[in-house]
């Protein structure tokens, strides 16, 4: 299997997702063994896939000579004047995707065979993670705006149904919605963006789309107006400021599904995109300033409510928020690279921390972090699997969060603003804080609700063989970023290499003083984590007491949900009222029934005049005549 045949990779999946949703009750087990085979199967041939690539590369150059393109007409209007193709292009960016998404969805795979065991719809749970694996992978492998476009609404629509698994639950059902009509909200301006770079290349085509741009053929005005709008779709996916509100909710969903959404699947998909686009957005200064702001915004934001957020799932969905923007932060620098990167990393830890977290919802039935504590007794492979997440998460060396967040960081810090770099590393801080609190209310201390710590147990093999798997791509998934474990693997050099705009970026050696301030800023984080909540928490509840307003303001999530609220209840159902009022009693009463009734009225009234007898009717037609003379004469 060579490039130009990536189509069979989501053509796997969404095979299995008919047979599985049609026949699973006639199945074994549901059908959830022929999910994990099939799923074992793609990831094989992503890595089939990955040796023809290699062999792509001459002298570290990358040329493929047209064998990483599959593409035939699928709609073709007026010869030619409207042509929509499927298309399969691979490159660099496509080969961070393809690894990610499937080894992070084998491993949710594997692991829901046992946290979702016994569950009523469970051949359909199945059905639905290989659907929304599909979509994803069309998303990833497309040529085309517009099969980006289906995939991407294909992605929307898994989500919405894994989101909203559990739909007896009216939080579960809200939160399903929620997702959707935030996400479709960004996906408005997707449409636009899209429909306005067609208009001004006359081409679906995304290399054609970027050849065009790059070489000046788009006005520069238009151009930044387009690319502002297909940001508004990443918006939207990527949950970041101010559509960032549908992802904590999401965590309704049983959670290898918050996994795969937001470890390496929906979330990803607009940092994808615009990594896609990068060297558009390096056109338009503009445009890509915006992500940078938004991204900076956006990645402090999420990361100040995740230290006051009580569910232990939620603490991770703020932090997904907020490590995506640490990624849109990247991309607005020009970092393409280092965000590729960040998003490589960060798949894998995120997916071992959901995971772990899955664990002790599994064995404790609870997930308050603060009724919670000591586990570390009865799950010891949960503990050292989470906490090196967690460490990963932190930033800490040696593991992979730390390389990726660095090489952030020292892009930010020579190309970015002067004010973002201290913003993002205190926000790296807080991450280190956050997350030691998480930690150390989970694991550590005494147990503060006996019942729950009585009957944990650690998890059964199918899921905590995920774990182990995931924490070992935690702790060395980050030295791909040096060119020699990269050459040693068989690339052009490490992921610098591969990813840029310009230019490779080489990464033979680290600046020891600047990664050193980064991991400093990380380990104090640690620290303070440990000081406020280690024991009894003491001090946590004491700073808490300090600043009531503060605590609450964070607690309500920045009152962004009461705003939309707010603006919900007061303008858009006020409007719509009005637009009700309007349609009922002038379009409905006035304009059809009104003019229905008039009309009927003249009739019924006019109908005396027919009396039956001739000469009225001849005096009527002369009247007549006489009037229409006179008014032909007068005109």
């Amino acid at each position: 299997m060579g490039m130009e045949q990536a189509w069979v990779l989501p053509a796997i999946p969404a095979t299995l997702f008919v047979l599985i949703a049609l026949f699973n009750g006639l199945m074994p087990r549901r059908g959830d063994f022929l999910a994990v085979l099939g799923m074992l199967t793609v990831v094989a041939l992503v890595f089939v896939l990955m040796a023809d690539f290699m062999q792509a590369f001459n002298h570290g150059h990358y040329e493929p000579q047209g064998t990483n393109v599959y593409a035939f007409d699928w709609v073709n209007i007026g010869q030619g004047f409207f042509i929509i193709e499927f298309s399969t292009y691979v490159d660099a960016i496509t080969m961070v995707m393809l690894p990610v998404v499937t080894i992070v969805a084998l491993m949710v795979l594997i692991y829901s065979t046992g946290y979702m065991k016994g569950e009523a719809r469970y051949g359909w749970y199945f059905a639905v993670l290989s659907l929304f694996v599909a979509a994803m992978l069309t998303l990833v492998l497309s040529g085309n705006l517009i099969q980006l476009y289906l995939a991407w609404e294909g992605v929307g629509l898994a989500s919405y149904l894994l989101i909203g698994f559990y739909w007896e639950r009216q939080s579960a059902a809200e939160a399903a919605k929620k997702a959707f009509v935030t996400t479709r909200i960004g996906d408005v301006g997707l449409l636009i963006g899209i429909i306005m770079l067609w208009r001004a290349t006359g081409t679906f085509d995304i290399q054609e789309i970027i050849a065009a741009a790059t070489s000046g053929q788009i006005g520069e005005t238009y151009l930044t107006v387009a690319m502002i709008m297909l940001f508004g779709g990443a918006i939207g996916k990527s949950a970041q400021f101010p559509l960032h509100v549908w992802l904590p909710d999401a965590m309704e969903g049983p959670t290898p599904v918050s996994a795969l959404i937001h470890a390496a699947t929906m979330v990803v998909a607009g940092v994808y995109l615009v990594a896609r686009f990068s060297p558009v957005y390096a056109e338009v200064l503009i445009a890509r300033d915006v992500v940078l702001y938004i991204g900076l915004f956006t990645a402090f934001m999420a990361a100040t409510q995740g230290l006051v957020s009580n569910d232990i799932k939620r603490v991770l969905a703020y932090s997904t928020v907020s490590q995506l923007g640490f990624m849109f932060v990247a991309l607005g620098v020009g970092a393409v690279g280092a965000a590729m990167f960040h998003l490589f990393t960060h798949a894998f830890f995120k997916a071992l921390l959901f995971l772990g977290s899955g664990s002790v919802i599994h064995a404790t039935h609870h997930q308050e972090v603060e009724g919670l504590g000591g586990l570390r007794k009865k799950m010891p492979i949960t503990t050292v699997t989470f906490i090196i997440g967690s460490l990963a998460l932190s930033g800490i060396p040696i593991f992979a969060g730390f390389f990726s967040k660095d090489e952030i960081l020292h892009f930010l810090e020579a190309d970015g603003p002067v004010w973002a770099y201290p913003v993002l590393a205190g926000t790296a801080m807080l991450t280190a804080i956050y997350t030691t609190r998480v930690v150390m209310l989970t694991f550590f201390g005494e147990p503060k609700d006996q019942h729950a710590f009585d009957h944990a147990h650690e998890s059964p093999p199918s899921m905590a063989g995920p774990l182990v798997f995931l924490a070992l791509l935690a702790t060395i998934a980050g030295f791909f970023v040096f060119d020699q474990v990269g050459e040693a693997l068989g690339f052009a050099g490490g992921i610098g290499y591969l990813v840029f705009i310009d230019h490779p970026h080489e990464f033979t050696s680290i600046d020891w003083v600047f990664a050193g301030t980064a991991a400093a800023m990380s380990v104090i984080g640690v620290i303070i984590g440990w000081a406020y909540w280690h024991g009894d928490a003491e001090r946590a509840r004491r700073a808490r007491g300090w600043a009531p307003d503060l605590h609450a303001f964070l607690v309500n999530r920045w009152y962004m949900d009461h705003m939309y609220q707010a603006i919900i209840n007061r303008g858009i159902l006020g409007l719509a009222g009005a637009v009700a009022w309007f349609d009922k009693r002038i379009v409905n009463e006035t304009g059809v029934d009104g003019g229905a009734q008039t009309f009927g009225y003249f009739g019924y009234r006019l109908k005396f005049l027919h009396t039956g007898k001739i000469p009225n009717y001849a005096l009527g037609m002369a009247v007549g005549i006489v009037a229409l003379t006179l008014v032909a004469i007068g005109g």
